[in-house]
This record gives structure tokens, sequence and C-alpha cells, in this order.
């Protein structure tokens, strides 16, 4: 029996800036998506209820973000991160989509989800908008959970950027495990394998050097998440799904396939079944050339449905990856994985 996928699209086309990548054109290159698979159950996305959001954020924050959309197109962060007239509510509605999936997953036994939402979240933190991101909605999703009485969460972050909001939001919650692998010395210009010192155990970063390919991100996923998610043993997982780490995206360098994100994909489904009733939610975060989000995002649609991944039609990386034993040998013996 094939499983059951929830999902939400919401492109916010309204949400735009010249020709900055963080546009609508990501999810236009996914148009067809909708009906690649049966099985799917799509679902409306609602403006989420501000008391969800600022369990996330400051409601100085969300007063601020409120405010300051009257005098878009403008931008606010230097990243650049910026705003539109329609952007307070477009990041709501990304946020109430991605609510919506969750609330869809815990419901149903043995559910998968995907929130294919924008704008993206990750490096929101409590208090700042920042790294194209508004409201946090991994963030805001677990923290619904939690009040919920769904815990312990893991957030898996595989996006090319660390996501410092994330970490930032959880930094002192001894509910939510962290987990997160992305480009070395590249913006935020957080997420070493000190971060987080007090939460080691919980919090758990893995940098990558440039060019880390498909091998070099299995190698981590089996011999560093695997036995952290073993010991941590969630009740529900998060992934904070960043296409950027494709080899052709623009703004990074790292060397991820469409195959490589399929394997990633799979190693996550695997562990939501072995410890959190299959519960898991992907939620969009970054991947900017149109072509390699699509490649990939296809990819991991198949197998959230247990079907064939379909051929890649970029291909895999004109490079050899980078050894990264040091970087699992260090991350096993910092956490203590064994």
């Amino acid at each position: 029996m094939p499983p059951t996928v929830y999902a939400t699209w919401v492109p916010s086309p309204g949400h735009r800036y010249g020709d900055h990548p963080e546009s609508p054109a990501r999810l236009s290159a996914l148009a067809d998506l909708p009906q690649a698979h049966d099985g799917t159950i799509w679902l409306e996305a609602p403006l989420a209820p501000l008391d969800a959001i600022t369990r996330a954020h400051h409601p100085n924050y969300v007063a601020y973000l409120q405010q300051v959309v009257r005098h878009g197109p403008a931008v606010i962060d230097y990243a650049p991160t910026y705003v539109t007239p329609t952007s307070f509510e477009d990041a709501r509605r990304a946020a109430g989509g991605t609510l919506a999936v969750l609330d869809a997953v815990l419901r149903a036994p043995h559910a998968r989800g995907f929130a294919w939402v924008r704008p993206p979240g990750h490096h929101a933190t409590r208090t700042q908008a920042m790294g194209f991101c508004l409201f946090n909605n991994v963030a805001i999703a677990a923290h619904e959970a939690l009040a919920r009485g769904i815990e312990p969460i893991a957030i898996i972050d595989f996006d090319a950027h660390h996501g410092n909001g994330t970490q930032h939001i959880f930094l002192h919650d001894e509910r939510v495990g962290f987990a997160s692998t992305h480009q070395e010395d590249i913006y935020p210009g957080t997420g070493d394998f000190d971060d987080a010192e007090h939460a080691r155990g919980r919090i758990l970063n893995v940098p990558l050097p440039a060019g880390t390919d498909d091998e070099g991100y299995r190698q981590v996923y089996a011999r560093v998440f695997e036995p952290w998610l073993a010991r941590w043993r969630p009740a529900l997982i998060l992934v904070s799904a960043g296409f950027d780490a494709h080899w052709r995206d623009p703004l990074t360098q790292l060397g991820l396939s469409a195959q490589g994100f399929a394997q990633l994909a799979r190693f996550l489904v695997q562990w939501a079944n072995a410890w959190a009733q299959g519960r898991i939610v992907f939620v969009l975060e970054g991947g900017y050339d149109p072509q390699a989000l699509a490649a990939a995002g296809r990819a991991v649609w198949a197998v959230l449905h247990d079907a064939p991944i379909p051929p890649d039609p970029i291909g895999p990386p004109p490079f050899a990856g980078p050894d990264v034993q040091d970087r699992i040998h260090y991350a096993r013996r910092l956490h203590q994985l064994g």
C-alpha cells in the first residue's frame, strides 16, 4: 500500500524583488509536481495564527515585520532579505501551510508530508529576519508539535547554509534536537562543530568542505546522524529541506546531485519509520538554480511516495568530492557517538 503524503503549495507570487534569487521561479520550476504521484493529499494553506508564530518569534519582531512591509519593496537585512507589501501575509501563509501539513501528519498513522512553501525560514531567529527568511516555518511547526505533547523532536537541516535561526530558537530547549550539514565558511558564518557547546549531544553541526558529494553525505548520515537519532529516538522528524547543496547551485559550492538528495530522503524516511511512527515533515528552504531544485525536489518527492526516482536531467557533478573522514571522526568523538 503506498504511503499517504500530505502537502501544501505556497508560491507567494507577490513576494519578489527584482532579480533576487529567492523568487517565485523556484516553485514555478516544480509546477508539474502536484500531478506527479497518486497518494498525495493536497491541503489549503491558511494564514498561521499569530499566537502560533509568537511561540517561535518575539511579538515585537512580528509587529515590526507587519509594519515594515508597508514600506516595501525594501531590503531589511544585508543578506539581502527583502519584503514587499504582501510579504507579511505570504510568510504567515508559508507558516500556515507548514502547520496544516504537520496537523495532517500527526492525525494519520505513518503519514509523511512536504510543505512546498516560500519565503523560507531557517535563518530567521526569534527576533530577526535573516538570509531571505522572515518566519521560521520549521521552528513554528516544532513549537506546535510540542504544544500537543509530541516530544522529543528532531530537526534535520540539509540546506547548504547553516540553520542558525532554528538553532537559536531551540538553543536552550531540551525537547528539541537539531542536526545540520552545511558548507563551511559561508553565510551566515555559524555552525562550527563547537557551536552550542552547552548543548553538545543535542545540537549537532557537521560543516562540510566545498565539493562534498553524494558519497560524502552518505557517510555523514550513516555514521553520524544515524547513531545520533538512535540515541535521541524522536517522536517526530522535521526536515529543513534546502536544495542549494546541489552542485549547480549558484550561491554555494557543494556537490550533491538529485540522486544524492534522494539518498538523504531515504535515510530520513527510514529513521522516521524506525523511531517516529513514520511521522516526518519536509519544509522547503533554499535552492536557487530552478532546474537543479526541480530535479532534486522531484527525486525527494518520489522517495516520499515510495516511487521510482525519475531520471536526473542534470547528472552528477563534474568533479570528485573531498574526503570527509576527519569530519566524521571528529563529530562522532565530540558527541560520543561510539
